[in-house]
């Protein structure tokens, strides 16, 4: 997740499991930036279904706060598709107290899943983030499908 013109090429890793998003972090749209739309979050979700789980996947932005957990947010919902939005945005948290998910990523996320509005929920139920000027690395354990709660 890169704002224009800040990604670097990556040439070595193979287009096929490499998936560049180019949006601000913005959560409504605003002259001459890029919104997070319905097509970003379809793009996630395609991506994660596609991804063979043989090795882990990195999921970054340039501050690691926003967009980064957003989009962690929607690949997991979308790689659990029985699991409770509460608990995975509960297990997000404790691995990110400085998480702030970009709601209107979120919002298309939640769409595109069919949560019918579970994820934004969620959302709000992981309460106040920790300020912090930029994310620190975290890892997030894969859902079981099977839990709803």
């Amino acid at each position: 997740m890169s704002e224009p013109d800040m990604m670097p090429e990556l040439p070595a890793i193979n287009a096929s499991r490499h998936l560049q998003l180019v949006v601000n972090d913005i959560v409504a749209p605003a002259d001459g930036l890029i919104a997070p739309d319905v097509s970003h979050a379809k793009a996630l979700v395609e991506f994660a279904l596609e991804w063979d789980r043989s090795s882990p996947i990195v999921i970054h932005c340039f501050a690691g706060i926003s967009r980064s957990t957003a989009a962690a947010l929607i690949f997991l919902c979308a790689l659990a598709p029985g699991a409770g939005e509460q608990l995975i945005a509960k297990s997000l948290r404790a691995a990110s107290p400085h998480a702030a998910p970009n709601r209107l990523l979120v919002e298309h996320g939640d769409r595109a899943l069919g949560r019918d509005g579970r994820m934004l929920a969620a959302l709000d139920a992981m309460g106040t983030p920790e300020l912090a000027p930029q994310g620190q690395v975290f890892a997030v354990p894969l859902p079981r499908a099977d839990n709803p709660s």
